[in-house]
């Protein structure tokens, strides 16, 4: 059966490159979520194994959707992985000390994102 991933991320282009990528690449399901509150509803609904959450977003951003996601039993395990444009040293010792999986960065490479998220988890 097939991954599936769940990829939140108010960027248009972001989310069609990742999940095309990952979708042809890795053979992957992906569901996408536009903002963090969609993206806690789709968490729930669709019960992804694991979420691709950028960083900065409007209304709710990533740190704060990760932390609603762990609050909630039906969420709180699914790994998550940030995906942000920071890349300052002081950015990324915030974002790991949130208890995310891993922290990715764009511009990402379409052509080895599922490698870099399966390496991540351990799904190799």
């Amino acid at each position: 059966m097939p991954r599936k991933i769940l990829i939140i991320d108010d960027e248009d282009d972001i989310r069609e490159v990742a999940a095309l990528s990952l979708e042809s690449v890795a053979g992957w399901d992906v569901i996408t979520a536009n903002s963090g509150a969609q993206g806690l509803a789709r968490a729930v609904e669709h019960r992804p194994d694991a979420i691709l959450l950028d960083v900065m977003m409007p209304g709710m951003d990533g740190p704060t959707t990760f932390r609603e996601l762990r609050k909630n039993p039906a969420t709180a395990k699914i790994p998550v992985l940030l995906l942000t444009a920071k890349v300052q040293s002081s950015d990324q010792r915030r974002f790991a000390d949130l208890g995310v999986e891993s922290v990715l960065f764009k511009p990402f490479d379409p052509m080895t994102l599922a490698d870099q998220i399966s390496g991540v988890l351990g799904w190799n």
